[in-house]
């Protein structure tokens, strides 16, 4: 159903991404949700805008070794690795068990060269229900000592002109918060073809175990999702709402609707739910539901009507 009744009023929730239009805003967000069969116990994944799978890369990765996850006062840090069995391994044992769901299934695509990140995003183009991926541009070059694609504009323009050239559906690049200006970092995905952006991926961060002495993590340090970063997220948001032209994908502490509300203000076309899903497997609905409920309360027919309403 594309529109919701409360109270004899119709509520639009759909939004479009490029060509892609999803039948509302709320999607998960990538390494939080699996590949979706996890939570087919707890929701109606027909419910949710859209799936963003774990991220997926050219071969085998067993992860970094453990322990790769820590709990924050305010959320959590991960050192997992981009742990996964490949393109090859999803093409062939995931696809065919997800591709039926009524919504829109998005592969994060990550890699560690050009080359690897072509490669998977060519075998992607062959599959008729995957219309979108999202790109991950946080990852190592290991051609270029390691430095992520997505910190300096050249090497994030330069691994999004080649995905581009590759991958003929709807593009959407997530960049890394760990940078100096992202608006310039934004401007520049999208002059090399990005049709959306994703933002924020999780900050750096670490932990200490104060009585040992030592790093919790095994890498020492991690990413830092969860509430803790959403203040940093609505600003990266907001900043790069008046840069680019083309749609944000907000992310980045959503734990309820009132939060995705104000990435929707800031100027997200949609979002997704990552950390929140750890602590309740439902909150995606929720939010969905609350996001209904909050345009119903001020009169408003469309979500469209609230994305970059922000009154400054």
């Amino acid at each position: 159903m594309l529109f919701i009744t409360i109270r004899n009023r119709m509520i639009d929730l759909k939004v479009r991404i490029n060509d892609l239009e999803f039948k509302n805003p709320v999607l998960t967000a990538s390494g939080t949700f699996g590949y979706g069969e996890e939570f087919c116990d707890f929701i109606d994944l027909n419910l949710l805008g859209g799936i963003i799978v774990k991220g997926t890369t050219g071969s085998h990765r067993e992860g970094n070794p453990y322990p790769r996850m820590a709990e924050t006062s305010a959320g959590m840090l991960n050192a997992v690795g981009l742990q996964n069995k490949g393109i090859d391994y999803f093409i062939e044992k995931i696809y065919p068990n997800i591709h039926h769901f009524d919504t829109h299934i998005l592969v994060n695509v990550s890699g560690s060269t050009v080359e690897e990140y072509i490669d998977i995003v060519e075998k992607l183009n062959e599959l008729d229900k995957i219309p979108a991926i999202e790109l991950n541009i946080s990852c190592p070059n290991v051609k270029e000592g390691g430095m992520a694609f997505g910190t300096t504009t050249a090497s994030a323009q330069k691994v999004v002109s080649a995905v581009r050239k590759a991958y003929k559906k709807t593009l959407i690049v997530k960049l890394s918060p760990n940078v100096t200006d992202i608006s310039e970092i934004a401007k520049a995905v999208e002059a090399a073809g990005a049709d959306s952006i994703s933002l924020i991926n999780t900050l750096l961060g670490m932990a200490i175990d104060a009585e040992k002495q030592t790093p919790i993590l095994s890498t020492i340090t991690g990413g830092l999702s969860g509430p803790c970063v959403k203040p940093i997220a609505l600003r990266m948001v907001w900043q790069v709402y008046k840069a680019v032209h083309i749609p944000i994908i907000g992310l980045g502490g959503i734990m309820n609707a009132k939060d995705a509300i104000e990435f929707f203000l800031a100027g997200a076309t949609a979002i997704q739910v990552g950390t929140a899903n750890f602590i309740d497997p439902t909150i995606t609905v929720k939010i969905k539901k609350g996001i209904e409920d909050y345009l119903n309360r001020h009169q408003i027919n469309s979500i469209n009507d609230i994305i970059g309403a922000l009154k400054v």
